[in-house]
């Protein structure tokens, strides 16, 4: 790992500027480049508006070079952590995995529509590892003075996405089109993921709660709130194909 590159002024002046805004609140100017991350949170979720919410625990791994992650969850229904989730973003393409009390399958998902998911997550979770934002696999487009574009790509595949921003620099919500599966079958709706809190992890300055809603025609379907405990930069991880 190279801990030793910093993140420099100039490396943000090439950026829109509410981008530069956004980037000089993290406080990533000074900081070693990151390689790798280690988050865990605690939260709640659901499947669905007609689906209970159920307590989440959730560790997760990130390589920012090349870009992978590795999602391990754990869910209680019944009062029990009987449910685990296992997904896999690598090489550009994603593998959901779930089981409960860890011997029946609830869904074993691959293929374009969860490649584009998959990615559109780790676009959207580097929101606690800002510094991946200024890898040679992102581009930026400036929108105005509150929001700008960013797209990732990976192995000839790319997802773009859109940062709303606060005058005083900090994310307050992240969006764009993703796939989301309903009932054995996909649609493409808007994705949002609205930050409520922020604070101080890993020495950078980041969202520390936030949601995550869809858009929907018929009404918002909020399924996620989550607190971020811990984030860990640069140490070893271990991302394995399933």
């Amino acid at each position: 790992m190279n801990n030793q590159r910093l993140v420099t002024a100039d490396m943000l002046k090439h950026l829109p500027e509410a981008a530069q805004r956004y980037m000089n609140y993290t406080g990533v100017i000074g900081k070693p480049w990151i390689d790798t991350v280690r988050i865990q949170y605690t939260g709640i979720f659901r499947l669905g508006a007609d689906r209970p919410w159920m307590p989440i625990k959730a560790d997760q791994v990130y390589t920012t070079n090349p870009p992978a992650f590795r999602w391990q969850a754990r869910f209680k229904m019944v009062g029990l952590w009987i449910v685990t989730g296992d997904d896999i973003y690598q090489n550009g393409h994603g593998h959901m995995f779930g089981k409960i009390a860890g011997l029946f399958t609830l869904f074993d998902a691959r293929g374009p529509e969860i490649d584009q998911g998959t990615m559109m997550r780790y676009l959207n979770e580097t929101t606690w590892f800002p510094i991946a934002l200024l890898n040679d696999y992102i581009t930026w487009q400036a929108v105005d003075d509150q929001s700008f574009d960013v797209t990732y790509t990976d192995h000839g595949q790319s997802v773009t996405a859109r940062f709303f921003i606060a005058p005083d620099g900090r994310l307050i919500n992240f969006s764009a089109m993703r796939y989301r599966e309903n009932k054995g079958t996909y649609t493409f709706d808007r994705w949002d993921t609205p930050m409520t809190e922020w604070g101080q992890l890993g020495g950078l300055n980041l969202p520390t709660r936030g949601q995550a809603v869809w858009k929907l025609p018929g009404g918002d379907l909020p399924y996620v709130d989550i607190k971020i405990t811990e984030v860990v930069y640069n140490e070893p991880v271990e991302i394995s194909n399933r």
